[in-house]
């Protein structure tokens, strides 16, 4: 494991030359460490699904980590919980702990793994317990205040863009090592 992140920590200080420097406002995913930062969220969070308002709260943390856009993890509390329905598969993040993955479903509509909790994070990541993260390309919207959010490029990834990030993101094509 240890091997692992010291080739990552290198990997990270290895900018791409199709960095885009932040403008006024702005942060570059370049700038996020690894392993990631945790911090307080200060907006408004929504995310809304099949007609409903799944989850709404003030009172998310953001991580940011290199080369990916902040991913939002969401009090369960403030969570629509029938909507939630588990899933067998996880996965393990080296810095998070093990991810558990959950589809959305409402009305006979079905969002397959929409959304994952770590609910046994490490302890570093501890305050994550009893939260939620959503994929935003697998929900209707999400919101940060009042500024809409596009999904992370790739399948795996669950970070949120807005327009005050800048990157290139880890996801989009060629940046499989990153």
């Amino acid at each position: 494991m240890l091997r692992a992140r010291e080739r990552w920590r290198r990997r990270a200080r290895e900018r791409p030359a199709s960095v885009v420097a932040p403008g006024p406002g702005q942060e570059s995913v370049w700038d996020y460490p690894r392993p990631p930062r945790l911090e307080r969220s200060s907006k408004r969070v929504r995310v809304e699904w099949a007609g409903l308002a799944i989850a709404d709260t003030q009172r998310a943390w953001r991580v940011c980590e290199t080369a990916s856009p902040p991913t939002y993890y969401l009090p369960l509390a403030d969570v629509r919980r029938e909507c939630l329905a588990p899933r067998s598969e996880e996965s393990l993040c080296e810095w998070k702990g093990i991810a558990r993955y959950w589809d959305l479903v409402h009305a006979g509509r079905v969002s397959s793994q929409a959304a994952w909790t770590v609910p046994e994070p490490f302890e570093e990541f501890a305050v994550l317990r009893d939260h939620v993260a959503f994929y935003p390309g697998r929900v209707d919207a999400c919101w940060l205040d009042e500024q809409g959010v596009t999904a992370q490029p790739g399948f795996f990834y669950g970070g949120w863009v807005t327009p005050d990030v800048t990157g290139p993101f880890k996801g989009e094509p060629g940046t499989e090592a990153w």
